[in-house]
């Protein structure tokens, strides 16, 4: 531990488990307090109690616009401030263009697209008054190569996700909030696991040669998090073991 976010505080939403979890190690590691919010409430309490330092859980379903707000009220309530809002939560079922249907369409959307946003829309307030603060977005390969692996919606939910981090970051820098993003690839989580063919064959295409592990995300999220990244600000950084490269 090197103490990068000491005397810092973090919202990690789908904190329970995966990618999600090991953010929240990984903040707490380097001295974040932080709040584990996910739909399951069980789990982000297991969460929470196995970190290191101050935390707190929150049941929170991203798709909820009300429970966005309140969640991140209650952050801010137990913190007394928000440093660091990391928009992890996310949902995914393959599909195809032909059997995709309006009810899955309009689920990842409201999972992976408007939670972020309106999670974004009520911590951007608390930090903008203070003049400071970080946001992390999880977008994906996905939004970069059409997520034939993933499905439609998944693949334009997460295409979204990298441009609304953009506009988020044009629109946020003037007031000191750095907004960023992360588009992993192949990640071994039980999100993730044995998906469709599609995705398996993806995974052997891997440059590096094997799967991501969600640690390998927490790492990157860390850096962007981190005064490391001070002058880093509408970038989605790939984290796909080579699988996709511009």
């Amino acid at each position: 531990m090197t103490g990068r976010l000491e005397g810092r505080t973090a919202l990690v939403t789908g904190g329970a488990r995966g990618i999600g979890a090991a953010i929240c190690h990984c903040f707490a590691q380097e001295g974040a307090r932080v709040a584990v919010a996910d739909i399951d409430a069980d789990g982000a309490a297991n969460t929470a109690q196995d970190l290191a330092g101050e935390s707190m859980s929150l049941t929170m379903d991203v798709a909820d616009v009300n429970a966005c707000r309140s969640g991140v009220e209650h952050a801010v309530s137990h913190f007394g401030h928000l440093d660091i809002l990391v928009n992890n939560a996310g949902f995914l079922v393959f599909t195809t263009v032909h059997d995709c249907d309006v009810e899955t369409w309009d689920q990842l959307m409201a999972i992976n697209l408007r939670g972020p946003f309106f999670c974004a829309q009520a911590a951007l307030p608390h930090m903008q008054e203070r003049g400071k603060g970080v946001i992390i977005n999880m977008s994906s390969l996905a939004a970069k190569n059409g997520g034939l692996a993933a499905g439609p919606s998944y693949a334009a939910a997460k295409a979204g996700v990298s441009n609304l981090t953009i506009h988020l970051a044009r629109a946020m820098a003037p007031h000191g909030v750095r907004v960023n993003a992360i588009a992993p690839g192949i990640i071994d989580t039980d999100m993730t696991r044995g998906l469709s063919p599609e995705h398996a064959a993806l995974a052997q295409q891997i440059p590096l040669g094997s799967k991501g592990q969600p640690n390998d995300v927490a790492r990157c999220a860390l850096f962007l998090a981190s005064d490391d990244a001070a002058h880093i600000t509408g970038e989605i950084v790939d984290v796909n073991g080579g699988l996709h490269m511009d």
